[in-house]
Parts: structure tokens; C-alpha cells; sequence
């Protein structure tokens, strides 16, 4: 006859005890001492870079992109000019990031509905954005927040990891953080959010070995194996 589960086993398998409003707001202030005005880390002009930008770093470093777009950004920093340069020398420009030949397409794509819907501006709503090609919700959100100030949570990998290790906010999907996110974060810190915990989840709370040594909300942290 197989033994009992033993209690400690039974034990981990609580959820853990939810963040108080006040643990939420004592974070973030921490993060926003810490860094008052964070900036991402994506290279760009105007929106349209930006947005041009956000699509080229799915599945693709910042650093990577930024690599290359600096001097794309040079002699196509509008969708007219992108249109100009065309499908085949834009790849060349692109060549060192992941899968640049479908986002190479995607860019002309988006560049030619931009003028033909929007007048060549990139739109102000996430529906819009999203009707773009190769937009998809993050990409949206990053745009509404970095180029229109919008308190719009941008959920990438760190921002995910950031905050089902925490506790902060749990879910099986970018979307159920996002909106768990939103529902816990004081409006004082929703234009800045979605950077801070990034950049946390970028240098503080690396996916395979994070430095809990130096975090700033280490001891608000509800993640059962962090080290100190």
C-alpha cells in the first residue's frame, strides 16, 4: 500500500498569500526611487521606429535590434521612405535578426496600411495597432505607453516571469497577468510599470539563476526558493 503524501509536500502546493495593496505600493515605490524615469531599451525615432522596432524584437534581443536598426533608422525613419527602400533591401538591413525575412514582409505590409489607413501615422488605439501586420498586443502596448503615454502594460517574457515568481500576479497567460497587473498597480505607477518590472526581470530576477542578493523588493517577494 503506496504511503500518504507526506505534509510538506501538501504544504507547497498552497497558492501563495496574495500581496496587500500596501506591499504592491511599497514596491513599486521602491522601484521608482530606485529609478525614476526608466526607459526602454529599444532604439528609436518617432513611433513609427518604435513600432517598426517592437515588431523586429519578437523572439530577438533589444541589443540585437538596435544593432541593426541603427542604421536602417538612418535612411527609413517613415513608412513612405520604408516603402522607398522596399522588401529586399530592408532584409539586408535586418539580415542579423530572427526571422527577418517574414518580418521584413510585415514591415512593408504594415508601412503600406499606414499610409493607405492612417494617413501614415501610427494609430492611437490598441485595435488599430493590433490590425497591423505582425502587431500584436504587446507590440500595441508597448507603442500606446513609450509613444503616447498610455498606462498600458506591455507583458514580454521578464514581465511574466517577474510576476508569477513574485506573486504579484499569477497566470497561465500574457493576458492574465496583464490584467492581473492592472488590477493590483496604483495608477501613480501604471506609466512606468511595465519598464520597471522588465528591467528587473532583465538584470534582478533572471529566469535561471536570480540575484536575490540584490533585490530591491526581496523581502516583499512571495517566491518559496528565493536565496536569502
Amino acid at each position: 500500500m503506496a504511503k500518504p503524501p507526506a505534509r510538506v509536500a501538501k504544504k507547497s502546493l498552497k497558492a501563495p498569500k496574495p500581496w496587500t495593496p500596501a506591499e504592491v505600493r511599497e514596491a513599486f515605490a521602491r522601484f521608482r526611487k530606485a529609478n525614476p524615469e526608466p526607459k526602454g531599451e529599444l532604439e528609436h525615432l518617432n513611433p513609427y521606429t518604435l513600432l517598426v522596432a517592437v515588431v523586429l524584437s519578437a523572439q530577438a534581443t533589444d541589443a540585437g535590434v538596435n544593432k541593426a536598426t541603427r542604421a536602417l533608422f538612418a535612411v527609413a525613419d517613415t513608412p513612405q521612405k520604408m516603402l522607398a527602400l522596399g522588401e529586399e533591401k530592408l532584409r539586408d538591413y535586418i539580415r542579423t535578426i530572427g526571422l527577418y525575412r517574414t518580418k521584413a514582409k510585415n514591415v512593408i505590409a504594415l508601412s503600406e496600411k499606414l499610409i493607405s489607413d492612417f494617413g501614415g501615422q501610427v494609430p492611437r488605439t490598441r485595435a488599430e495597432i493590433e490590425s497591423l501586420p505582425g502587431a500584436g498586443r504587446k507590440t500595441a502596448n508597448v507603442v500606446l505607453n513609450m509613444a503616447y503615454g498610455e498606462h498600458t502594460l506591455a507583458v514580454d517574457t521578464h514581465v511574466f516571469r517577474v510576476a508569477n515568481r513574485t506573486g504579484l500576479a499569477s497566470g497561465k497567460t500574457p493576458l492574465e497577468v496583464e490584467r492581473g497587473l492592472e488590477k493590483v498597480i496604483p495608477a501613480e505607477f501604471m506609466l512606468h510599470a511595465h519598464h520597471w518590472l522588465i528591467l528587473h526581470g532583465r538584470y534582478t530576477c533572471l529566469a535561471r539563476k536570480p540575484r536575490c542578493e540584490v533585490c530591491l523588493i526581496n523581502d516583499l517577494c512571495r517566491w518559496p526558493e528565493k536565496t536569502v
